[in-house]
């Protein structure tokens, strides 16, 4: 896998590292003043955003992690943290409809629509699950966020997809809101979310490597 492709010169424009980069940052980071957070608890995906974005480093550090369905469950594992500091926060907020310091967000993604397969990949892997259903023989994929807006941005995504992926009505969690993909329609959809990764090196490999062994055990 490669993880050393050239970044590109605008972050705000249409790409498709800016649009994995922004579907990461919306799924699990902040834009605040002078500052734009993304997390991750993939080391290699974190150099990668590193770099997409040319921040000087990852930090990491062990973390207690609530599950996303049941805040009441948690886990210690790594998290890495990239921070980007200077004005990008604020231009990434007016252009992209990002939440800005706490406020809610508009999410305008339509300048990345060229690159929805990337945007979708980032946001799946900020604010998705996926797991094998051994009860169903089925791929459970699922995106959950405390921003009912962002997940209603996310089925408006999907809706415009190539393949099929129909989900469900939105849900209540303790750590928000969820919907999840018909199980029917998660293998194709995961097949196409990282047609092409390898070349480019924008995904998470241990979320990768998850879901593409999970749709194994069910073909």
């Amino acid at each position: 896998m490669s993880v050393e492709t050239g970044a590109p010169n605008d972050m705000l424009a249409a790409h498709p590292e800016t649009a994995y980069f922004w579907g990461r940052v919306t799924g699990d980071g902040e834009c605040e003043d002078g500052c734009i957070t993304v997390r991750t608890n993939d080391e290699t995906a974190a150099r990668r955003l590193a770099s997409i974005a040319g921040a000087e480093r990852a930090d990491r550090r062990i973390v207690e992690r609530a599950y996303a369905h049941d805040t009441s469950i948690t886990r210690q594992e790594e998290e890495f943290t990239v921070q980007v500091v200077g004005s990008l926060a604020d231009r990434a907020s007016a252009a992209l409809g990002l939440p800005f310091d706490g406020e809610s967000g508009g999410y305008r993604f339509d300048a990345l629509a060229d690159y929805d397969r990337q945007l979708l990949r980032g946001l799946l892997e900020g604010c998705g699950t996926v797991c094998f259903k051994s009860d169903d023989e089925a791929v459970g994929i699922s995106f959950v966020h405390e921003d009912e807006r962002l997940l209603r941005t996310i089925q408006t995504l999907l809706d415009r997809c190539p393949v099929d992926a129909p989900y469900d009505e939105l849900s209540e969690t303790s750590s928000g809101y969820w919907f999840g993909v018909a199980d029917d329609a998660a293998p194709v959809l995961g097949d196409w979310l990282y047609e092409g990764s390898e070349e480019t090196g924008l995904f998470a490999p241990s979320r990768r490597r998850k879901l593409q062994k999970s749709i194994e055990r069910v073909r």
